[in-house]
């Protein structure tokens, strides 16, 4: 008898990353399909990296203790607070793994990041998506009713990945707790370092005397580390605890440790470069506003246009002049395409190729 996989396995729907840029008519393409931060690593990083590359016939610190002690001097946490992993997928994952199982069901809006139910369904549990609402923004009344006796998680995307709009803080607040205690709420805030609304979502600020919320973050996107994978989680000890018993043990490479701690020291110049990422995706929003295309809000790398039925056709026109974007297609109205906020070069590209779309 062959051996069979678990049922879940089988049934799981594949992550589709994002594909590479062709040459567009000039020689010149940019990728803007994976969220990637477009410039090179910051001050000292590499060098950091190089350095610890030359342990790697020695085991990572499996415990991550400097990168540990410094996310906790950072975000102001005690350290068993604090889990890890090889991005913040990875640490989602763990988390999922640790509190699910069969019967149990996972809420989370969709359209949202496109490994929620792969990892929801990965543990045996049954992923409960929530149509987003008005604007591309999480329905938080519509999530709240879709909790059952036999929900374990949520998960609100913030801001949200592929659409970009940031869930308020005041409105997350109420929505946690209004959520009954033994439901955990994992706000995953990849991008928070590019939020520029003052009312936004303040995962930390959630957790204070609560012992049913997690925090996800990651070094991928504004650190520039999406090339070596690290990713983290804030919690109530307890849970951290629960999330570092089921991690692969050492999972982050001494290059990565290295990386993630020396971009820590080079605030100053990840600042620079988030403000200038932002003006980039201040231009390009309004340029294609402009364009009347219907773009939504982004407090994150990227914006998302609403493509609807024209969503592969728009896609291609991007393809055949060097920029490779991220379409989403079911074949319904929510169907759009992610565009990463790029160099100025490429950004201005994207508004000229727009132009062209009626």
């Amino acid at each position: 008898m062959v051996v069979q996989l678990r049922s879940a396995i089988s049934g799981l729907p594949v992550y589709k990353a994002g594909k590479p840029a062709p040459p567009g008519p000039n020689g010149v393409s940019y990728k803007l399909s994976s969220n990637e931060n477009p410039y090179p690593p910051l001050p000292g990083v590499l060098d950091a990296a190089v350095a610890a590359a030359e342990q790697m016939n020695r085991y990572p610190d499996a415990g991550n203790s400097m990168i540990t002690s410094a996310v906790a001097e950072l975000l102001h946490v005690d350290e068993d607070q604090l889990s890890f992993g090889t991005g913040s997928v990875a640490v989602l994952y763990q988390l999922l793994q640790a509190i699910c199982e069969s019967g149990d069901e996972v809420v989370y809006a969709w359209r949202s990041f496109e490994a929620y139910p792969i990892a929801v369904l990965a543990t045996g549990a049954t992923a409960v998506p929530v149509d987003l609402g008005p604007g591309a923004t999480h329905d938080l009344d519509a999530m709240r009713d879709a909790i059952t006796s036999a929900t374990k998680v949520v998960l609100l995307c913030t801001p949200n990945n592929p659409t970009g709009p940031a869930i308020s803080h005041t409105d997350l607040i109420a929505f946690i707790d209004q959520v009954p205690e033994r439901v955990l709420v994992v706000v995953d805030e990849a991008y928070v370092e590019f939020v520029a609304d003052e009312n936004a979502a303040r995962g930390l600020d959630a957790l204070h005397g609560r012992e049913n919320v997690a925090v996800l973050r990651t070094f991928s996107k504004a650190y520039g580390l999406a090339g070596l994978r690290v990713g983290f989680c804030v919690t109530h000890p307890s849970l951290a605890a629960g999330v570092r018993a089921v991690s692969v043990p050492f999972g982050l490479s001494v290059a990565a440790q290295a990386a993630a701690v020396a971009s820590l020291e080079a605030r100053d110049a990840l600042g620079e470069r988030v403000r200038a990422l932002i003006d980039e995706r201040t231009r390009l929003l309004a340029g294609l506003a402009e364009l009347e295309l219907g773009v939504t809000d982004s407090q994150a790398n990227f914006v998302w246009l609403p493509a609807r039925e024209n969503t592969q056709l728009w896609a291609d026109e991007f393809s055949r002049n060097g920029l490779m974007t991220r379409p989403y297609i079911a074949g319904d109205q929510n169907d759009g395409i992610r565009i990463t906020i790029g160099e100025p070069e490429a950004n201005a590209l994207v508004l000229k190729v727009a132009a062209t779309f009626g």
